[in-house]
């Protein structure tokens, strides 16, 4: 395992326990942000760097019960997490790496990523993977329960122009992966890009 995996598995097993009661209030956010992707029922997505899977029950409302919805984290303390909460009735556990997903080539029609571009560890290399499995004119959410500025003061940091998910670096990178940025919002109360898959 790199040390980039490792750091990243340290972090959030020490977290995991007690993740959702120290966030207990993003539950409409992610909602609000899986509403965004249109999907439609029956349709096939994955939670990227799942964690708690609080996306799951969101996720599964949008593709009904015919649906697919898959939850794929590198930590399996959080996926314990996301067990304990219920939300495996609501999608397919998977303990992997999202740089290499043991899955089929363009068998998803979407992918949901909250908090995760911060902790990939080669973004662009890793979005052409998620790309991968995404049907061409598939949709990306890369999302978060907060704003950039208001995860930088929390976080105790100042917002730099380097920033990888400030707009112009975001597009950039996602156009670099094979991916069409179609919206952005940096709110305080969220962040949300949305990308679809060219051809």
């Amino acid at each position: 395992m790199s040390d980039d995996h490792t750091h990243v598995q340290e972090f959030f097993t020490a977290r995991a326990a007690d993740w959702d009661r120290r966030f207990p209030d993003d539950g409409p956010a992610y909602a609000a942000a899986v509403a965004e992707l249109a999907l439609r029922d029956s349709g096939r997505v994955l939670d990227a760097g799942c964690g708690t899977g609080r996306a799951l029950p969101a996720l599964r409302a949008a593709v009904g019960r015919s649906g697919v919805v898959l939850g794929a984290d590198l930590t399996p303390a959080m996926l314990r997490e996301a067990a304990r909460a219920g939300r495996d009735r609501d999608g397919a556990l998977l303990l992997t790496d999202v740089a290499a997903l043991p899955l089929r080539s363009s068998s998803l029609d979407a992918v949901f990523a909250a908090g995760l571009i911060a902790h990939l560890p080669q973004p662009g290399e890793n979005l052409r993977e998620l790309r991968r499995v995404v049907r061409p004119g598939g949709v990306l959410a890369l999302f978060h329960p907060v704003g950039r500025a208001a995860l930088a003061a929390r976080q105790g940091r100042r917002l730099t122009p380097d920033d990888l998910r400030a707009e112009p670096n975001l597009r950039a990178l996602l156009t670099g992966a094979g991916w069409r940025m179609t919206s952005y919002v940096d709110e305080d109360t969220r962040f949300l890009a949305l990308a679809v898959r060219d051809a």
